[in-house]
């Protein structure tokens, strides 16, 4: 049991934000060097287990430990269109088998995680009428501002996240606009900004009741997931190209 405690912590400390400072320095010929990726494959970071620890793990058939973190693009597929507040499903599955395949883990969990304030990651149905029929049941419960793309917009509906000429409202959200690049202290470039603000308040609530994020165990190296079910990206601002985190955390 301690032996691997001492390993979930070499994988811990692998994927943590401060492994680059702590695993930088020489890694003793004594142990087995494990190799894993992180930060959009920019930083290839060694972590260390004793040849002891890998020998237990060997015994209960597992191997070496992996953590790997990757950014996928993952391209609309309704090409050509431009982004209207739509709803729409991306099938993330056979990516993720992909990356998996490719990973080598045998045993462990993906994580997959939305980039996005307006995208949502869920296990259900692949189905296009089901779709159809969440675009639906969202829009319903969380309709479009009166303010919004023509085709969505509800009269009556107003949300004050959607008061772009307000916003920024405080310093800090200034600060958070000056490190995504725009300079709002500049008057033609604060108007930019606002003009390019969609009036999506509507696509974040949705967002926030769908969650960002899913778990899925590995068994034998493949997802440990139903017969109808799909790892989906729901697209509440679309349609456009989006991105995902996919991080395999495990054994060989």
């Amino acid at each position: 049991m301690k032996a691997t405690t001492r390993t979930v912590s070499c994988l811990a400390v692998l994927c943590g934000s401060e492994a680059w400072s702590v695993i930088s320095g020489p890694v003793p010929s004594s142990r087995l060097v494990v190799q894993g990726c992180y930060a959009e494959r920019t930083h290839l970071l060694v972590s260390s287990t004793t040849a002891s620890e890998a020998s237990i793990a060997g015994e209960n058939g597992l191997g070496l430990p992996i953590c790997d973190y990757q950014q996928v693009a993952i391209p609309t597929s309704q090409a050509g269109q431009p982004p209207r507040q739509d709803i729409s499903v991306e099938d993330l599955t056979p990516i993720v088998n992909e990356r998996l395949q490719k990973s080598g883990m045998k045993q462990g969990v993906v994580n997959v995680i939305s980039r996005h304030t307006t995208t949502s990651i869920t296990i259900n149905e692949r189905e296009s009428r089901l779709a159809r029929d969440i675009a639906d049941y969202f829009l319903r419960i969380c309709p479009a501002d009166e303010r919004a793309e023509p085709s969505k917009a509800q009269q009556g509906v107003r949300y004050q996240h959607n008061d772009i000429d307000q916003r920024p409202e405080s310093e800090e959200e200034a600060q958070r606009c000056r490190e995504n690049g725009w300079d709002i202290d500049n008057p033609k470039q604060l108007e930019a900004w606002r003009a390019q603000e969609p009036i999506n308040a509507h696509s974040h609530l949705i967002s926030m009741m769908l969650g960002s994020s899913e778990s899925i165990p590995v068994a034998d190296g493949k997802l440990v997931i139903g017969q109808w079910q799909s790892v989906l990206l729901v697209d509440l601002d679309g349609p456009r190209d989006r991105t995902v985190g996919i991080q395999f955390m495990g054994y060989k």
